[in-house]
């Protein structure tokens, strides 16, 4: 029961991120984020057997970071001057290590990482984008403002 416990929590925080990124129609959407919390969370438990069992349980969860590290830079496009997808990269990071938290059993570190997440997906966005209009997409100072009365 406790397995199953830790692997929805991670596919269900998985899914709250990929519901965000699904929204803003961003290339890893919701089957993409569940499956990398789920397969996360997986591997840490097992990992966390195998450690049990006099095994070391760092080489999985070592290998995790590898691999989403791989995945992630997959997402990361450059078009001239300018990049695209990190924070897509950033957020499959994270996402992998909510899944090891709910799968290392730490349920409250998994959910207040998955909350902040959301907050810094959902309120940073229109925060980014106001101060690029504000400095101008051709890279110039933004002229001073006029005072008004």
């Amino acid at each position: 029961m406790d397995l199953l416990r830790r692997l929805l929590l991670a596919a269900g925080l998985g899914a709250a991120l990929g519901l965000e990124r699904e929204y803003r129609k961003k290339p890893a959407g919701l089957r993409t984020n569940i499956l990398i919390a789920l397969g996360s969370a997986s591997l840490t438990t097992l990992s966390i057997t195998i450690g049990a069992h006099g095994g070391t349980p760092d080489r999985i969860t070592a290998q995790i970071v590898t691999g989403i590290g791989f995945l992630g830079a997959g997402a990361i496009l450059r078009s001239g001057p300018t990049v695209h997808g990190m924070t897509t990269a950033a957020t499959i990071w994270v996402n992998a290590a909510i899944g090891m938290a709910a799968g290392a059993g730490e349920f409250v570190m998994a959910t207040v990482t998955a909350f902040l997440t959301l907050v810094v997906l959902a309120l940073l966005g229109p925060l980014e984008a106001y101060f690029e209009r504000r400095a101008g997409t051709d890279g110039e100072e933004p002229s001073p403002r006029k005072r008004t009365r």
